[in-house]
């Protein structure tokens, strides 16, 4: 009796194996670029570079390649669209691209150190020096810094810090990059409701740089007004009044115009949990600079290179060593004429 009142159990879901047909087969490059943001030759690249991180220890013909890892998690990243949707279009369950997804973004965090560091030696600050001055004529600058918000689907956990003063959710990034766009630091650790000074300050940039930094000779890095002013971080002046001052802000705004650029690539939602887009976020941080490492084609690039050279030669700054001093002291200097 009891057996006639249980629900009849549903019939089991046969398993579909997809084969190993590459996706890359019937593409050209620029159609594989609008797709996944990667051209053949650079694709191959980053499967060379992940394979050891990415192959899996089975001898089963149906395990996914390298090359399809690669393919899906790039998909996912240049679309930031639903893993569902991802599936579909390239013919995988949702919870395949799910795990795709993780085990390609723990891959490229683990190499994120070759592809993404601050520059320490002679030769490299020297190039970025050049760099921003050949571009826009501030001297001294080692990079620009800001804040872009990622936005997130509303968490379960902690849900009103990661609202933003804009009303949505989102995570909070900051990052620095050089004079081609390619970071150099980045820190996606908090909420979108924290302000850009408080990430800067309890960044180990700010600590690195209050440390070592030995005034105008090691440069500067450029922010916006929602940061402090200090010896390392230069801001405009807030109203400026003198013509130089007015120059200062004019140069100041067209050389961090580079990170604005940069950040337009990543506007984007992911539908994802906080600390997995924290992680997608460097993961993309990653390939950012890997196709700039590469030449690959982005929106607004212009290809501009840059030769090694000396950069110029900023006089030492021998008085009260604070933000708004220095930047009178650079500003008096190059744009009072």
């Amino acid at each position: 009796m009891a057996a006639l009142l249980m629900p009849p159990l549903r019939p089991r879901k046969d398993r579909v194996f997809r084969g190993t047909i590459s996706h890359l087969t019937n593409l050209n490059d620029d159609e594989l670029r609008r797709r996944y943001r990667f051209g053949k030759d650079s694709i191959a690249y980053l499967c060379n570079l992940l394979q050891d991180r990415l192959r899996r220890p089975t001898n089963k013909a149906t395990a996914l390649t390298v090359e399809q890892q690669v393919c899906i998690a790039l998909r996912y990243y240049a679309s930031g669209s639903f893993l569902q949707v991802i599936g579909d279009t390239l013919g995988y369950d949702k919870g395949t691209v799910s795990r795709v997804v993780s085990d390609v973004t723990d891959a490229l965090i683990d190499i994120k150190d070759d592809f993404v560091s601050w520059p320490t030696d002679v030769d490299s600050i020297n190039r970025i020096k050049c760099g921003f001055y050949r571009q826009s004529n501030f001297p001294n600058v080692l990079g620009c810094i800001d804040c872009t918000h990622v936005r997130i689907q509303a968490p379960s956990d902690d849900e009103p810090s990661y609202v933003n003063r804009k009303g949505y959710h989102s995570i909070n990034v900051q990052a620095v990059c050089d004079f081609e766009g390619r970071f150099t630091n980045i820190f996606a650790n908090w909420p979108g409701s924290t302000h850009d000074s408080h990430i800067f300050n309890t960044s180990t940039l700010s600590n690195y740089l209050q440390t070592n930094h030995r005034g105008l000779i090691d440069g500067v890095i450029l922010g916006d007004s929602g940061y402090a002013c200090r010896p390392y971080l230069l801001t405009p002046y807030a109203n400026p009044t003198e013509r130089h001052q007015q120059r200062f802000n004019g140069c100041h705004a067209s050389t961090r115009s580079v990170i604005e650029r940069t950040f337009g690539y990543f506007e984007k939602t992911v539908r994802m949990k906080p600390e997995k887009v924290c992680r997608i976020f460097g993961a993309c941080a990653v390939l950012h600079n890997i196709a700039l490492s590469r030449n690959e084609p982005l929106v607004n690039d212009d290809g501009a290179g840059v030769r090694l050279d000396q950069p110029v030669q900023v006089p030492a700054f021998l008085g009260v060593q604070d933000g708004r001093n220095t930047r009178e002291h650079v500003a008096r200097l190059f744009f009072n004429h």
